[in-house]
C-alpha cells in the first residue's frame, strides 16, 4: 500500500469540503422550500375582501388561532421539560445502581510540602521544611585589630602597665 502524497491528500480533502458545502447549500434551499409549501399549505392568505366588520371577524380568527396554537407549544414544552427531568433522574438512579468505581491509587513520592500545597491551594504558604523554621544564629567573628597583633612588644608593655596599676591600688 503507498502512502498518499501530501499534495493529493490536500487536493482530496479540498473536493471533499466542496461536495460537503454543495449539500449543505442544498439542504438549505430543500428546508426553505419545505417551509414555504407548509406555510402555503397551513396558512392559506387571509380573505381581506369585505367591509369592516368581516375584516374583525378575519382578526378574531387569527387571535383565536393564535391563542391556540400557544397553548399547543406551552403544552409540548412542559412535556419536554418534564421528559428531560426523568431523564436526568433515571441517569443518577443508574450511576447510584451501578456505583463509583474508584480506581486504583498510585504510590506517589510526595514531599510534606507538596501535599499541602496540593490539599489547601495556593494560600499555603507553612514551610514544613524542619531546618528552614530553626534559629538562625549568626557566629559573631572576632576582629582584633591589626595594630595589636602587629606589635607583640607593645602589647606586652601595656599588660605590664596594667598590672602595675592593680599592684598599686
Amino acid at each position: 500500500m503507498k502512502k498518499m502524497t501530501s499534495s493529493r491528500r490536500h487536493h482530496l480533502k479540498s473536493l471533499i469540503l466542496q461536495i460537503a458545502q454543495n449539500w449543505l447549500e442544498q439542504e438549505k434551499s430543500d428546508d426553505a422550500a419545505a417551509k414555504e409549501a407548509y406555510i402555503a399549505e397551513h396558512c392559506p392568505d387571509p380573505d381581506l375582501s369585505g367591509d369592516q366588520a368581516a375584516l374583525m371577524e378575519v382578526c378574531k380568527k387569527l387571535h383565536a388561532a393564535i391563542d391556540k396554537i400557544d397553548e399547543e407549544r406551552y403544552d409540548i414544552a412542559s412535556k419536554v421539560s418534564k421528559a428531560d427531568k426523568e431523564i436526568e433522574d433515571l441517569k443518577i438512579k443508574v450511576v447510584d445502581l451501578r456505583g463509583v468505581k474508584k480506581p486504583a491509587l498510585k504510590k506517589v513520592r510526595m514531599s510534606a510540602d507538596s501535599m499541602l500545597k496540593a490539599l489547601l491551594g495556593s494560600k499555603h504558604t507553612v514551610n514544613m521544611e524542619l531546618r528552614a523554621n530553626l534559629k538562625q544564629v549568626k557566629k559573631e567573628v572576632k576582629e582584633e585589630s591589626t595594630e595589636v597583633l602587629g606589635d607583640w612588644r607593645k602589647n606586652i608593655e601595656d599588660k605590664a602597665d596594667r598590672k602595675k596599676m592593680f599592684e598599686s591600688s
